[in-house]
């Protein structure tokens, strides 16, 4: 868990003011736990056991990136975990590698930083065996790279498309399947990402490094050949086929000798597709593609020529046909290709150039050998020109400045037979590790030299005797040995292999090497290695015969020969180079490469050979983890120190654990973050000998310390958890309390009105028509209008709504009422019945019993249009008859409580084009063409309500009819009690002020944080009120012409301030209220804190009376205070005033926070009672700051430029830059003021300047 570079870069940064960093944040101890460690530095027991058991702990929860510090362990997951989306993607853009979880994006990020912070090239090696993922993680490097890089130009767009299209190119043509991977990357590749210097990609460069060329010509049973075989033979256009006589994949020997034309998870046909949109992007022509599939048609049909024995022992072409067609597509004579396959020229070296050309007869395997050379030199030759073809397409168009290098390298190989194919494979992995290890070790080393830091160095295995053995000329290596058996011995392969043999034994004094007669055994860092020596020296020449030159050398296809640009000279001498040779130079160019470039590492395992997401070989894991050296790479981070860290990160990450260094959560170390760290280390109580202080960085032994060290942070976040549930009930008993006030403050609000204009409607309705009942006329009445809650989301609203049909329609009006329902042969009789009013209509709804089961259902809809009048009789019943057009079902008669309030909204809804009938009865049609009266008597024995009887209703009196409803009831008068119940709250209130608390430490800006961190930062601390000292006298009634005072301490000024000894005198030209004030001294205006100065008394120019002693004048009122100071007494005589809905929310409770954001007038008044001056008590005023005290703090600096600006900014941090200081000085601009250019400084917010209070305190006195 070593920061990265990136961190330590930004940590080194020069500070010229403190920074402020984003607290500790309570979330943390909350977050899901990590399954295992996310750095294996930190493993407790370094084996591979321990290794492989957090690997699979991890790998089986979905967890499969895990760090060995800045080293990345990848296992393939053989699933989709939707890790690689552009959601992801962003979540790592501009995060340092310890911020995020361990990821391939990480990796991409800080090589992508590194390069634009550092200006230096950075190079991604990525290496493991066939199918542990290393392709997938190069095309995700590339994926971020080109999200992140920016550019908006068409050229680097250009650039970035060319980049993520060579992947799909290079797989189809450099990709097999094979028995480990179905898509098996059987090249190595070097691809450079070249950027300018805005870090925008320009170009891009692709070394490839040893083609399997013998997969081309056989592969063994179950795999296949390349992937563009099969793609071309499946998914070829009409056009091609009837051009390259092209058939299917089991038409051809080369494709159908294993047995295998289809894999699983592999579409050849969409393959090659992606294939020709790749061609396309990077800008491969019609001509060029065609001329591809047309080398890979010639190489198809070359595997269908057979050979057979004639009598005399030589090769004859059993397929003439094949023959002419090859010839054909290679544009040469067909003679000529059967003579090159059949025979072989030989020429004797005989006196100089002379001699004799003889044509010898090949015999069946050595044709087929031929025809092999020719098909695998043609394909590595076309690979070899599409990379360069890429290249060229890819070069940088404009200025560059550094690259990014992503190295796709195969992995170290282990099989039943290895031959030379494997030795090369070998080296190259060797050669990686010696690079692998030699960096690692050289920066650890380079930090604990640099941090003078004392280390025991552990002892590690250096593979460079493998190495050596291997390349070395003198003594002579492998390679060597191959070279001279096939330069002694190279007419006959298997005599040059019996030269190696015995060349092999002069290795044997190297102690990693054993020759075994036909085989030899190499003991690699990855494990012991046998190698079958049989046709090694072969494979070494990998040369073809002159014959197969001249063929080429006839063809009329120009692109046959492009692709064939280095010929052998027949006149020179010297060795044509092997083989071995190529590939020792090629890892030579790589190293340089890399040696050059700062790395960053992919180590990729593979977690079972048959492609399972759930099956976990430990064995196969183990055996890979040893070749990879992870424990050694373990051993080597953790030589020294397991973790480090910058001071900066230390104490902000554990500054909670040390008393010294916090409070309540807030940093509170004044000194440098190096003691402040090394406090922390002390105050946990870890061993001396467990840590170590660097130059920059902290250094930390064990992995248990820092467990023990995250493990109290965590308690720390639980113990304050704690608190906050305390506090959090304390909150709701005071939510209650307040909930209780406000509810019976909310009787007043702006929706009562509302209601209450609605009823006076109802009122003018009725006016002097009607009787009114007495609960009509309360004074909390109100027209509530929805009584069912059909509008909400009541149960028997819903229901209602369901019944009546009612869809979307708002509901104006509903009530429970009765329906006067007539009975055949009977009198009529009220039934209860719902009514519900919309918009639009009258809803009668109804309930009935059926079977035992409750059903309400719609038994009328009445139209507004279609109500004429409203009918109501003149005494105080509930009584009322809606007279609608003439129908069947009549006049419906209904009782209802809230009659007042179902007229008046009748009659908003239909713009009172409604007639309101009263009178002593009420005529209705009680069906078409049948009309009926209903009488109403007064009865003063009902006792309450109404009776119906025939016809008749019987009504006791009813309050006069020109009554109006009752005024409101007087609020009682009192004073507003504070709310002090919990002990979390302190006792008082607006009437009963406690004292000041106990004074806190002062909170301090943590150390640096990154400029990319998305954290927010901490607020800016304020600076405690400076202490003034005793106010001047009144000054003489003849005020002075100028006002002179004495600076009481030094001051050292910066740019717009004036610097002061201590007693110096200067001349007052303006007073500020931030604590500011523009002096004069020696002809010089600049700014000086108000709180440095003391007034220097003048005497007055004649004997005047004394002025009345201060105690006998009014206490001037404070402009901060007087509202604060008068709040008591206000509240004992407050009234009820009518709601202002345009007003201004205030604090109306104690406790509560003015929505203004400044303090709570409650909580000034210690602090106004500090400021009253004379009439303060002498024990609570501040004590005198002139004494043997160090001087105030001073305030804000002032600002220059206008508009005057808040006296700290809390300015927005740009990403990328440095992060801003907290004290960071203002910017100078043109004033607006003529005084020196200075303007006028900001008050702070929020903040009560007692010096500014003071002062002005002081000039309204004179002024009286």
């Amino acid at each position: 868990m070593a920061i990265s570079k990136k961190a330590a870069k930004k940590a080194a940064t020069p500070k010229t003011g403190a920074t402020k960093v984003a607290k500790a944040d309570w979330k943390e101890g909350f977050k899901r736990k990590q399954v295992g460690v996310s750095d294996m530095t930190l493993l407790t027991t370094i084996s591979n056991e321990s290794i492989n058991d957090n690997i699979q702990k991890r790998w089986t929860n979905g967890e499969i990136y895990t760090y060995i510090g800045g080293v990345l362990i990848s296992v393939n997951p053989f699933r989709d975990l939707g890790i690689y989306t552009d959601e992801t993607l962003h979540k790592y853009k501009g995060k340092n590698r310890l911020e995020v979880p361990p990821h391939v994006f990480a990796i991409a990020e800080s090589a992508y930083y590194n390069m634009n912070a550092y200006h230096e090239n950075q190079c991604v090696i990525i290496s493991g065996e066939s199918g542990a993922g290393k392709t997938e993680a190069a095309k995700r490097i590339m994926q971020y790279i080109a999200a992140v890089s920016g550019g908006h130009d068409n050229n680097i767009q250009e650039i970035k498309d060319m980049v993520l299209a060579t992947n799909p190119l290079l797989e189809s043509f450099g990709c097999a399947k094979t028995l480990r991977n179905n898509n098996s990357s059987r090249h190595g590749k070097y691809l450079e990402i070249i950027f300018n210097t805005h870090g925008e990609p320009v170009g891009a460069q692709i070394t490839n490094y040893l083609l399997e060329k013998g997969r081309i010509v056989g592969q063994v049973e179950n795999e296949r050949n390349f992937h563009i075989f099969y793609q071309f033979t499946k998914a070829a256009s009409d056009e091609q086929r009837e051009q390259f006589g092209l058939q299917g994949p089991e038409s051809y020997a080369y494709t159908s000798m294993s047995n295998c034309l289809e894999v699983q998870g592999i579409n050849d046909a969409e393959d090659y597709a992606d294939t020709l949109n790749a061609m396309r992007i990077i800008g491969l022509s019609e001509q060029e593609q065609s001329e591809i599939f047309r080398m890979l048609a010639i190489i198809l049909w070359l595997g269908n020529v057979q050979f057979q024995e004639m009598d005399d022992g030589n090769s004859g072409i059993t397929d003439q046909g094949v023959i002419d067609f090859i010839a054909y597509l290679m544009e040469v004579d067909a003679a000529m290709v059967q003579k090159v396959l059949t025979t072989k020229v030989v020429e004797t070296q005989r006196g100089g150039r002379r001699g004799s050309i003889y044509d010898v007869p090949l015999n069946p395997a050595q044709a087929t050998a031929v025809r092999d050379a020719l098909a695998k030199a043609i394909y590595n030759n076309l690979f070899e020109w599409i990379v360069s073809r890429i290249n060229i397409s890819m070069k940088p168009r404009s200025a560059t400045a550094q690259i990014i290098g992503i190295l796709d390298i195969f992995g170290f190989e282990i099989f039943e037979d290895n031959s030379f194919e494997q030795l090369c494979i070998n080296y190259v992995n060797e050669k990686l590790q010696q690079i692998f290890i030699e960096l690692t070790l050289k920066t650890e080393q380079e930090e604990y030299v640099r941090e003078q830091i004392k280390w025991t160095p552990i002892n590690y295995f250096n593979n460079k005797i493998v190495c050596d053995l291997i390349e070395e000329r003198k003594p002579p290596g492998i390679f060597a040995a191959l070279n001279d058996a096939c330069a002694t011995a190279h007419a006959d392969p298997a005599a040059a292999d019996n030269s190696f043999v015995q060349r092999t034994a002069m290795l044997s004094s190297n102690p990693h090497f054993d020759a075994r007669g036909a085989q030899f055994l190499v003991k690699h860092y990855a494990g012991d290695v046998m190698y079958n020596i049989s046709g090694m020296t072969d494979k070494n020449k990998d040369a073809l015969v002159k014959d197969l030159f001249d063929l080429i050398g006839s063809s009329g296809n120009h692109f046959l020969q492009t692709i064939f640009p280095d010929r052998p000279d027949p006149n020179s001498k010297k060795r044509p180079p092997t083989a071995g040779d190529r590939i020792k130079a090629s890892a030579g160019a790589l190293v340089d490469n890399l040696m050059k470039a700062q790395p960053s590492y992919i180590r990729t395992i593979k977690p079972n050979q048959n492609r399972s997401s759930t099956e976990y070989d430990t064995k196969a894991v183990l055996h890979q983890i040893k070749y990879l050296g992870l424990q050694e790479n373990i051993r080597v981070r953790r030589a020294g120190f397991a973790y480090r860290n910058t001071f900066e990160k230390m104490v902000e990450r554990f500054y909670l654990l040390s008393p010294s260094t916090s409070y309540a959560g807030e940093y509170i170390w004044q000194g440098d973050p190096k003691s402040g760290c090394e406090q922390i280390l002390k105050d946990t109580g870890i061993a001396k000998d467990e840590w170590q202080m660097g130059v920059t960085k902290a250094f930390i032994k064990n992995p248990e310390t820092l467990f023990a060290l995250e493990t109290m942070r965590d308690r720390y976040w639980h113990n304050m958890a704690a608190r906050i549930q305390r506090a959090w009930r304390n909150y709701w008993r005071y939510k209650n309390e307040c909930a209780r006030r406000i509810q019976r403050f909310w009787k007043n609000n702006k929706e009562s009105i509302e209601y209450a204009k609605v009823r006076e409607y109802g009122h003018q309705v009725l006016a002097g028509r009607k009787e009114r009942r007495r609960f009509s006329l309360l004074s909390y009445r109100r027209f509530m209008g929805d009584y069912l809650d059909i509008n909400g989301k009541n149960a028997l609203g819903a229901e209602l709504r369901n019944a009546c049909g009612l869809g979307a329609d708002q509901v104006t009006f509903s009530s429970k009422a009765q329906l006067l329902v007539s009975k055949r042969l009977r009198s009529s009789k009220p039934s209860p019945r719902f009514l519900i009013v919309t918009n639009k209509a009258v809803y009668i709804a109804m309930t009935t019993q059926n079977n035992g089961q409750i059903h309400t259902s719609l038994e009328r809809k009445i139209p507004l249009v279609t109500i004429k009048s409203i009918s109501l009789s003149n005494l105080r019943d509930d009584w009322l008859v809606l007279n609608c057009n003439a129908s069947e079902e009549g006049d419906p008669v209904l009782h209802c409580y809230f009659k007042t309030e179902l007229v008046a909204n009748l009659l908003q809804l239909t713009q009172a084009s409604i007639s309101v009938l009263a009178g002593p009865t009420i005529e209705f049609a009680k069906k078409k063409d049948k009309k009926a009266q209903i009488q109403f008597v007064k009865d003063e024995t009902i006792p309450r309500d109404d009776v119906y009887k025939s016809h008749t209703v019987h009504v006791p009196s009813g309050e006069p009819p020109n009554s109006t409803s009752r005024p409101r009831a007087k609020r009682k008068q009192g004073v507003v009690r504070p709310i002090t119940q919990g002990k979390l709250l302190r006792a008082g209130g607006p009437s009963n002020p406690r004292n000041a608390s106990k004074p806190q430490p002062t909170a301090q800006p943590l150390p640096g944080k990154p400029a990319f961190s998305n954290a927010k930062a901490a607020p800016a601390p304020t600076l405690p009120p400076a202490r003034s000292p005793a106010p001047p006298p009144p000054p003489s009634l003849e005020e002075p012409d100028v006002e002179l005072y004495r600076a009481k301490f030094a001051f050292q000024g910066q740019e717009t301030e004036m610097s002061l000894q201590k007693d110096d005198i200067v001349e007052l030209v303006e007073k500020d209220n931030n604590g500011w004030w523009l002096v004069k001294k020696d002809g010089e205006e600049g700014w000086a804190p108000n709180n440095y100065l003391e007034l220097v008394p003048n005497k007055p120019r004649a004997p005047l009376a004394a002025p009345p002693p201060p105690a006998r004048r009014p206490p001037p009122s404070a402009p901060a205070t007087s509202a604060s100071s008068a709040a008591p007494k206000a509240l004992v005589t407050v009234k009820p005033l009518t709601a202002d809905a345009s007003a201004k929310p205030v604090a109306v409770f104690p406790g509560l926070m003015p929505s203004n954001g400044s303090v709570a007038p409650w909580k000034k008044l210690a602090g106004s009672a500090n400021n009253s001056g004379e009439a303060t008590p002498a024990g609570s005023r501040p004590s005198s700051s002139l004494g043997a005290k160090p001087p105030p703090p001073v305030a804000t600096k002032p600002k220059v430029a206008p508009p005057p600006v808040a006296a700290k900014p809390g300015a927005v941090k740009p990403p990328g830059k440095p992060p801003i200081p907290a004290a960071a000085r203002p910017p100078v601009g043109n004033a607006a003021t003529q005084r020196a250019n200075v303007g006028k400084p900001a008050p702070p917010s929020g903040q009560l300047d007692l010096a500014a209070a003071l002062a002005k305190r002081a000039q309204r006195m004179s002024e009286d």
